[in-house]
């Protein structure tokens, strides 16, 4: 119970994002069977009954884990009430979010087991009921229940928000089917059109109710920069602006197909496999800022512009030589401890990971951590440059810059976490008990995954096959997990200062992550355009390491 409580916080941000997806792979499924396929499959070619069972069975997979990521969350929340308010379970369950759990998890089985059938009016009907219904109860757990003024507005704004991403982002995976699917001109151009004009009207849903909601909740351009809402509200704007760029491009394309049925989609199925995993990036960011309090409710310790502009100034040199580690805090107290405690068998311990208590920070800890980032920072600008020198004919020694990598891995096992295991007092299991130490682990494993995948495509280039993509995959799932960093629900300056340089860490991360995917999946202008995209990316993320400050 202990550890569930410790970590709770990070998991239930996760298992939000995991349920939108879900959420809208089970809403964009219904309506991509309702107002894309059921419209045009009697002017479809004899290849539409197996992409239409092939749709049903990625619905009712969706719908499924609707259900189970539902029950799962309910089970989550229960139990930090149980554990933290010693209330009985069944009061915990009977609470408000406990009740609309309840329904949305029972309306995700309905549409399951309704979606395992083809669709005639009555059935159409029940679905679409039912998926209303979760939407509705969806709405519940959102920031647009909890205020005190008048709520139907944002109620609605909010549901707008959600159908929008649906219909757009959860229905790109049935149109992928659907293209992979069909071999015929004809059925390409009358589904790309259909389906560019059901985005563009999820746009349109996506865009009103989000200036709605942000109008309510941040309230002021002082609390878009000087609050964690305003600062993620502006990395989802920065995500919905690559979609955006993406769908422009497929818009021309199907425009083309229109006028020309002997037009290539390739590209057309490239970008929508870029919009799905960037949307994906998008709804893990909405779960984030689902767990933060409104901007407009945080009228006290805002950062003001100067203390932003003054963080964010370069300084030079970077800091590139680290502090004793017996001069850190964790270290000085455990010393105490152990000097007052000598021949006690049960100490105290100066650190307990998972408790929650933050130590107080010297100066020497500051400069461990600088010196952390900032060598992490060195690492991946030299990363990005030899990736482009790898470009050039008399550069192709720099193809073994993956290797620095694995460099980069072991440097932040040993040293991002001075309180844990091999530096630090916790043993490595006894570690992971801390969501901050849990994350950079993380972190570690994925860089030297990454750096060996991509090392070994290097070396075998053409024949590497499906494991060119792990790369890519990688850099975009870093750059996605780290927005959903744990946050502090108060507005601490010097953490929001820190969660401000993560931010655009993690849009170059998604931004590299799939410039890299397109480099590899088309040919053409497009992939020699990625290709140094992406390497400029990792210049600018290391360059953003390099002026990482504490104070």
């Amino acid at each position: 119970m202990y550890l569930l409580l410790d970590i709770f916080g990070y998991l239930s941000v996760v298992l939000r994002g995991l349920i939108l997806i879900a959420q809208s792979f089970t809403l964009g499924g219904l309506a991509f069977q309702l107002l894309l396929w059921g419209p045009l499959q009697p002017r479809l070619s004899v290849y539409g009954l197996t992409i239409e069972e092939r749709c049903r069975a990625f619905l009712r997979f969706s719908a499924f884990a609707l259900a189970l990521l539902t029950v799962a969350s309910l089970a989550l929340n229960a139990a930090a009430l149980v554990g933290t308010l010693q209330v009985p379970w069944s009061e915990a369950v009977s609470a408000d979010f406990g009740r609309a759990d309840i329904v949305i998890a029972a309306c995700a089985l309905g549409i399951a087991i309704l979606a395992n059938g083809p669709a005639h009016r009555l059935r159409s009907a029940a679905l679409l009921a039912l998926s209303v219904l979760a939407l509705a109860m969806q709405t519940r757990l959102t920031h647009a229940a909890s205020r005190p003024d008048v709520r139907w507005p944002l109620l609605l704004s909010d549901a707008g928000h959600m159908a929008g991403a649906a219909v757009w982002i959860g229905g790109l995976p049935y149109f992928l089917i659907a293209l992979n699917g069909c071999k015929d001109a004809g059925d390409w151009r009358l589904i790309a059109r259909r389906y560019s004009l059901m985005s563009m009207a999820a746009v349109a849903a996506i865009v009103c109710g989000g200036l709605v909601m942000a109008a309510n909740y941040i309230g002021s351009v002082a609390a878009i920069y000087g609050t964690a809402y305003g600062v993620m509200t502006l990395a989802k704007l920065g995500l919905l602006l690559m979609l955006l760029m993406l769908g422009a491009g497929n818009y021309f394309l199907v425009e083309r197909l229109r006028r020309d049925p002997t037009t290539p989609i390739l590209r057309l199925k490239r970008f929508a496999e870029v919009e799905i995993g960037i949307g994906l990036t998008v709804l893990l960011a909405a779960a984030s800022l689902t767990s933060l309090p409104p901007g407009v409710d945080l009228p006290r310790d805002r950062l003001a512009w100067h203390e932003i502009v003054e963080r964010a100034t370069p300084q030079w040199p970077p800091r590139l030589t680290s502090p004793d580690y017996d001069k850190l805090t964790v270290a000085q107290l455990q010393a105490k401890i152990t000097l007052a405690d000598a021949g006690r068998a049960n100490a105290q311990a100066a650190y307990v990971p998972g408790e929650g208590t933050i130590l107080p920070r010297n100066a020497e800890d500051i400069a461990w951590s600088e010196y952390n980032h900032h060598w992490a920072g060195v690492f991946v600008v030299l990363i990005g440059l030899l990736a482009l020198v790898e470009h050039f004919r008399w550069g192709r020694w720099a193809r073994h810059w993956p290797l620095l990598f694995l460099a980069m891995a072991a440097f932040l096992f040993f040293r991002a976490d001075e309180q844990a295991w091999p530096l630090g007092p916790a043993g490595f299991f006894e570690s992971l008990r801390d969501p901050e130490v849990a994350q950079h682990r993380i972190f570690v494993l994925l860089i030297a995954v990454f750096g060996l995948f991509e090392w070994r495509v290097r070396l075998r280039g053409s024949k590497a096959g499906p494991a060119a993509l792990v790369f890519p995959l990688t850099t975009a799932l870093g750059g996605a997990l780290l927005l959903t960093h744990s946050h502090a629900i108060a507005n601490i300056k010097d953490q929001l200062l820190i969660e401000m340089s993560h931010t655009p860490l993690a849009l170059c991360g998604v931004a590299a992550g799939w410039a890299r995917w397109l480099e590899l999946r088309l040919d053409g202008r497009v992939s020699r355009a990625a290709a140094w995209i992406w390497p400029v990316a990792f210049i600018l993320v290391g360059l953003i390491l390099l002026d990482y400050r504490e104070a």
